[in-house]
């Protein structure tokens, strides 16, 4: 059995109800919480959307550049492909090849104009 003690000296808790400017206190610290937690994820979040557009600019770049590089050959005599073997019809790729027929087209005939400055500086 316990002695008796005096109500003076017992030890008592804190109480239970806290006062109104610890819970505002709590209650400001909660919110700048927040506030990190969200601008953290912001910040993650426009990294991540940074690298997928340079990923997509780096892979673009790459595609184009490998088509630049392509050296091509245009069929005009399409009986050729009728009598080519399967290994030779596998590497053939279809392109637009309009734009660079008009580049050669314009490389090989000379315009007036050129020709004309030509004669005069002779």
């Amino acid at each position: 059995m316990e002695p008796h003690l005096r109500f003076s000296a017992l030890v008592r808790d804190k109480p239970l109800c806290s006062s109104w400017e610890k819970k505002m206190q709590a209650k400001r610290e909660k919110d700048l919480m927040k506030q990190y937690t969200a601008k953290l994820k912001d910040e993650k979040a426009q990294k991540k959307e940074e690298k997928r557009k340079r990923r997509e600019e780096n892979l673009k770049r790459r595609a184009e550049n490998e088509r630049k590089a392509e050296i091509v050959q245009v069929i005009r005599n399409t009986a050729k492909i009728k009598r080519m073997k399967k290994k030779q019809l596998r590497r053939i790729e279809k392109r637009d090849t309009l734009t660079l027929l008009q580049k050669s087209q314009k490389q090989s005939v000379p315009s007036k104009a050129q020709k004309n400055v030509q004669q005069d500086l002779t």
